[in-house]
């Protein structure tokens, strides 16, 4: 299951806040190299890391085994303020139009074909039923070239922003992306799982076994 937690109700948990923000920096500071976001404690954190950020996360088998943070863009985001020049023009906001940042499946759940894993095919599921009942049909999102075909296989509608750029080992595109039901009847068929993802519930603590 998939749980979206305000950022108030991660700091909560003190578990579940390392682990998450261990998580980002293996990932984006060790193994993707954006070197500018290295901390001597092993804790990936920034400025968008605020009251209205929303924090989805997978857990299985008592461990965060993905996440992505959620951003609205009625605010400065991180295209508007440090990824500046991922797009021309005016970068698309709104109260339907949110950034997903920070897209992470942890390296022992990447069990998919082409780099797409059942963990974050979850995290797609998630991030459209989550949005859908709350008006929410756009996402931006900064990822490698390739992914936007793969948003056009699963109904997405991928409009790009700007040029790629190169940040530490990655290529990396702006791009918008519309969704709606026919969008997530498409990434369930994908999955071959149809139940919805996203919990009504508040996560177990971490070493406790969640149902995946």
């Amino acid at each position: 299951m998939l749980f979206a937690l305000t950022t108030e109700e991660l700091m909560h948990r003190p578990d579940l806040w390392e682990a998450v923000h261990r998580l980002r920096h293996s990932i984006f500071v060790e193994e993707m190299g954006w070197s500018d976001l290295h901390r001597d404690d092993g804790l990936e954190i920034d400025q968008f890391d605020h009251d209205e950020a929303v924090h989805h996360i997978v857990i299985r088998n008592g461990e965060v085994a993905g996440y992505q943070r959620m951003l609205p863009t009625t605010r400065p985001h991180l295209l508007t303020e440090v990824l500046t020049d991922l797009y021309v023009g005016d970068p698309p906001s709104g109260p339907d139009v949110w950034e997903l940042t920070r897209y992470a499946v942890a390296r022992d759940y990447r069990d998919g074909r082409r780099g797409v894993s059942t963990v974050g095919t979850e995290l797609i599921a998630g991030f459209v039923e989550w949005g859908l009942p709350r008006g929410i049909n756009k996402v931006i999102i900064e990822f490698e070239p390739m992914w936007v075909l793969r948003a056009l296989q699963l109904h997405f509608l991928a409009r790009p922003l700007g040029y790629q750029r190169t940040y530490g080992r990655q290529q990396v595109v702006a791009t918008l992306l519309t969704f709606n039901e026919n969008t997530l009847d498409v990434v369930r068929t994908r999955r071959a799982h149809h139940a919805p993802v996203l919990s009504r519930g508040y996560p177990d603590l971490l070493g406790q076994r969640q149902a995946s």
